[in-house]
């Protein structure tokens, strides 16, 4: 038997066995051992389709109704065309409520993002900063119907209850003094110590120098302009020399009695009214009545002066502004909602300053940039996606403000927006709910735009 070469090896004494393995067929995929961790896709369809069953029936059947209604009329039984659309700019609570929603999407996004602005870069400089940042932060935890409950007590226009008339009456007490008595006056007749003058103000009919004192009575005032700070009428002080003293007073007893011009038991001084004393039409001393109607001018120059008692004695004293009148109603309803979303501007426009490379700050100080030149040229430019994301955040959110105005507002066409003009045309009296779809479907229509920029802006910082 011949023997093999040795320089021959057969194919299964390779090395390893590697030979004994024929070549991969062409086009043949390696078979891929099924993971735990990839269930089948009809299964993850199945777990998926009962979410899917709700959303499609809780929005996108809504969408698709309220689009189908708002082309009929009132009773849904006729078609009405466009008819409901171009009637959302007609009628005058219609162009209200366009115009508020116009002034909202304006003012408000911009006005909150600058002070969420202001509130983030200001707080990096604060030692209790995380405090401030909760405070401000902490009415995005109050319900919007709270908050416009709040805000209703704020703006009550008596100044005993609502806070913000609280404020301005003080401060004008502060700097424009003075009570005010309407219709006060003093008694007709030619032998009466004062006369009324056709500008409103009250004139003595006599003349008073210093070292006098002057009894200055007067008449027709209603109990509800009386002061409760209003005690007992007194005799005025005796005057020492420079001085004139007086008393003004409410010349009435109940129950009748008393001596006319002169203070009696009853009757009540005058607290807040303002006195002058004049050289022909200069005013040379002024004092104010005190709570029981007695006042003193100090250093009044030698001579003969008559007393006068301003026309601003007798108008109605100031009571505030007319917060939830048709002028102011929604700007002050735009304050209740920067008041809730100022701290969520804040706490994202801070996380932004937070990612922000302090080198490029501390670079264009070394370069000599002041502080306001580093805010508007590195912080600014740098911050800017932020900025944008959270003002077209807030413009798609007042689009759909309804609570604070429905609250606040109470119904008052003046303050109505879209939102709130839908719900009255379709369930708040109205009895239209093609009118009050159609109102829907154009927000739907305004929203939209600004949830593509949204989403497209999130997909390319995903990129």
């Amino acid at each position: 038997m011949k023997k093999a070469p040795q320089d021959q090896v057969p194919p299964a004494a390779t090395a390893g066995g590697a030979a004994a393995v024929g070549p991969a067929r062409p086009g043949r995929r390696p078979r891929r051992e099924r993971d735990g961790l990839n269930p089948p896709s009809w299964l993850a369809i199945g777990f998926l389709l009962p979410a899917l069953l709700l959303l499609g029936f809780l929005v996108l059947y809504p969408i698709v109704y309220s689009v189908i209604r708002s082309f009929f009329d009132a009773s849904g039984d006729h078609f009405a065309g466009l008819d409901n659309y171009t009637g959302v700019f007609q009628g005058h609570e219609n162009l209200l409520a366009v115009r508020n929603t116009a002034i909202w999407v304006v003012v408000a996004p911009s006005v909150v993002t600058i002070i969420g602005l202001l509130f983030a870069v200001l707080t990096e400089r604060i030692r209790w900063s995380t405090v401030f940042k909760m405070v401000v932060f902490m009415p995005m935890a109050i319900s919007f119907l709270a908050s416009g409950i709040i805000f209703r007590l704020v703006y009550e226009q008596d100044p005993d209850k609502g806070v913000a008339n609280a404020a301005l009456v003080a401060v004008h007490d502060m700097f424009g003094g003075g009570a005010g008595y309407p219709g006060a006056g003093p008694r007709s007749g030619a032998d009466q110590p004062l006369r009324a003058q056709a500008d409103g103000a009250v004139l003595t009919t006599g003349s008073f120098g210093p070292g006098q004192s002057a009894l200055l009575p007067l008449l027709k005032i209603k109990p509800e302009y009386l002061p409760k700070k209003a005690v007992p009428a007194a005799r005025p002080p005796a005057a020492a020399p420079g001085q004139v003293t007086g008393a003004v007073w409410f010349d009435f007893t109940k129950g009748g009695g008393g001596t006319p011009g002169a203070p009696n038991a009853g009757e009540v001084g005058l607290p807040g009214i303002t006195v002058q004393a004049l050289r022909g039409t200069k005013v040379v001393a002024t004092a104010t009545t005190k709570d029981d109607g007695t006042f003193v001018m100090k250093k009044v120059p030698a001579g003969s002066y008559t007393l006068r008692l301003p026309k601003d004695s007798f108008t109605a004293s100031y009571g505030g502004a007319e917060w939830l009148g048709s002028t102011l109603i929604t700007p002050a309803i735009i304050g209740a909602y920067l008041w809730v979303w100022a701290g969520f501007a804040m706490v994202l426009i801070a996380a932004g300053l937070a990612a922000i490379p302090r080198d490029a700050l501390e670079a264009a100080r070394v370069d000599g940039a002041t502080e306001w030149q580093v805010f508007r040229r590195v912080t600014i430019p740098l911050l800017a996606p932020v900025l944008v994301v959270v003002l077209v955040t807030l413009t798609i959110n007042v689009l759909k403000v309804f609570d604070l105005v429905f609250i606040i507002g109470g119904g008052d066409p003046n303050a109505s927006v879209l939102a709130l003009q839908m719900w009255t045309e379709a369930f708040g009296g109205g009895d239209n709910e093609g009118a009050g779809s159609a109102i829907a479907v154009l927000l739907f229509l305004l929203v939209m735009p600004a949830m593509l920029f949204n989403i497209r802006r999130l997909r390319q910082e995903r990129k």
